[in-house]
């Protein structure tokens, strides 16, 4: 070997980690950018809409809804959409009410018009559906609620009737 492939040798080493380094920053620097992107869509998504901790039980014909976390809620401002084994109800409670058709007279906690309208983590709120509403709510069929708040889709939940 003679000294000039020599140092030919070694230049060519030593860009080796110099372009790795520069590759590395570039990956870096991408996901980073990538990474900060989608967290600020995230928190842009968050604060447009309502963000709560729902439960739904069915017993009978009696709806019954527990907030288990996250933000106070105006029911005035909700929308609900029940579906018994896919079929929407004939009747869809506005809330709050105290009597509609549709419904049993005196629904519950905040979906009772008498009632403060917040709905406040750890607050029950239920309704019985009435006889004249169809589809019956009979054991073993699947009922469906959908719930949006001011128009946004808030939760989907779904049981069994008990």
């Amino acid at each position: 070997m003679t000294g000039p492939l020599r140092d030919v040798s070694y230049r060519s080493r030593a860009s080796v980690p110099a372009v790795g380094i520069v590759l590395l920053l570039f990956v870096s620097i991408g996901l980073a950018a990538s990474v900060g992107a989608v967290a600020l869509d995230h928190a842009q998504m968050s604060s447009d809409g309502a963000r709560a901790v729902l439960s739904l039980t069915v017993s009978d014909d009696t709806l019954r809804f527990v907030h288990r976390g996250g933000e106070t809620l105006d029911v005035r401002r909700l929308d609900l959409r029940v579906s018994v084994d896919g079929a929407p109800l004939a009747e869809q409670p506005a809330l709050p009410f105290f009597s509609e058709w549709g419904f049993r007279p005196g629904p519950t906690g905040p979906f009772n018009s008498a009632a403060d309208a917040r709905w406040s983590a750890g607050e029950t709120a239920s309704f019985a559906v009435a006889d004249t509403n169809d589809p019956d709510l009979t054991a073993g069929s699947s009922v469906t609620v959908d719930i949006r708040y001011d128009g946004r889709p808030l939760a989907t939940l779904s049981v069994v009737v008990r």
